[in-house]
């Protein structure tokens, strides 16, 4: 029950009707201020996030536990005690990326730090004393040096010759980089050349030569490592809109696999819907263990239990799609296990060349 005081108004804010009690009679409009504190919207979304008959935690226990049951009741007519699919889905798919964007894996750099320079103890060179071989012999004639003397010395300004000196001073850039391989082409000029005025066992195809030419001109502005983050970033960013793009395919292949007197398209779309979102939260949860398990130590009490939650994520993630068919259309088990094993395998195999097309796009726009 809200604590928001009513307003003195019985008229309604939204349709212009006659409320007598807190909510209007014609559109269920709550009659209170429309202006409310920080603290008001905060406390207000705890509670209904934490309320013991909120609908969100019972779909979030039905859609991860209890494959298709979610997706039955939804079809049932019990429609106000759970999440609406799209709502559902839109919001697992927005807390997912949104949380996955927050803790970004970098590769480890490799960092030369300019001022850990050990302190070195300086000792002159025999060069820096300016000693030639005729003033070593000198010293010999004079009885000043041994003729075994004048020998070790003549021999050490020798190998002082060959000594390689190194600059002590640090370099400005002090990360590593690799740079990008040119496929044998040293530049856009000459591929262009060659494929001009080459011959036909030097020149590519449009396929090969398009990609090289893209490759050549980003190379020419980019490291390798900053290509493979631009194109990471810009694969991360579209995601959520192809995955959002390919539903509707996963389920006209579901639809093509039964009874059209009696399944819909909608039937379908609805369990693609709660499937998807399914796969979403588990790929959180999955993200969340990598995450936190680690910040207990490397026990190998703490690895045991970080390799047996991500393998029984991954069992059920694979698993799940078979009981949740099985259930929702109500088919036998081999023949439904028969389906479903064909429904996935026509699936891997579209997603896998729909990833592939949307790679190439992503490469092709990297600037």
């Amino acid at each position: 029950m809200s604590k928001v005081k009513l307003r003195l108004d019985k008229t309604c804010l939204n349709c212009n009707h006659v409320v007598d009690q807190r909510y209007c009679p014609n559109c269920g409009q709550e009659n209170t201020l429309s202006r409310k504190s920080f603290h008001h919207i905060f406390i207000h979304f705890f509670e209904d996030l934490t309320h013991y008959d909120n609908a969100f935690w019972r779909t979030i226990i039905y859609l991860f536990f209890k494959p298709a049951a979610l997706t039955k009741a939804y079809m049932s007519g019990k429609r106000l005690s759970f999440l609406a699919p799209i709502r559902l889905y839109i919001f697992i798919s927005f807390v997912t990326f949104l949380l996955i964007s927050l803790f970004p894996d970098h590769p480890e750099e490799v960092v030369l730090e300019p001022t850990a320079i050990k302190e070195q103890v300086v000792i002159p060179t025999i060069d820096s004393l300016h000693i030639e071989e005729k003033s070593v012999d000198g010293l010999t004639k004079v009885g000043l040096l041994s003729q075994q003397n004048n020998d070790t010395i003549k021999k050490i300004l020798k190998q002082t010759t060959s000594i390689i000196k190194i600059d002590s001073t640090p370099t400005t850039d002090s990360v590593i980089k690799k740079e990008v391989a040119d496929f044998g082409y040293k530049s856009l000029t000459e591929l262009d050349s060659i494929q001009k005025h080459g011959s036909d066992e030097v020149k590519v195809s449009d396929t090969e030569y398009w990609f090289l030419r893209k490759w050549l001109a980003v190379k020419q502005e980019n490291t390798n490592e900053e290509i493979v983050e631009k194109f990471t970033n810009s694969f991360a960013y579209n995601l959520p809109k192809l995955l959002f793009m390919y539903m509707p395919i996963f389920a006209l292949v579901l639809w093509l696999f039964h009874d059209k007197k009696k399944w819909f398209y909608f039937d379908s779309g609805i369990f693609t819907l709660h499937y998807f979102s399914f796969l979403l939260l588990l790929i959180l949860t999955l993200f969340f263990i990598d995450k936190l398990l680690p910040l207990f130590g490397k026990s190998p009490a703490v690895e045991w239990i970080h390799f047996s939650l991500r393998t029984m994520g991954i069992f059920w993630m694979i698993y799940y799609f078979f009981p949740a068919h099985r259930r929702f259309y109500g088919e036998k088990f081999f023949v439904s296990l028969f389906k479903s094993s064909i429904i996935i395998l026509i699936n891997l195999v579209a997603i896998t060349l729909i990833l592939i097309l949307f790679a190439l796009y992503t490469y092709s726009n990297i600037h």
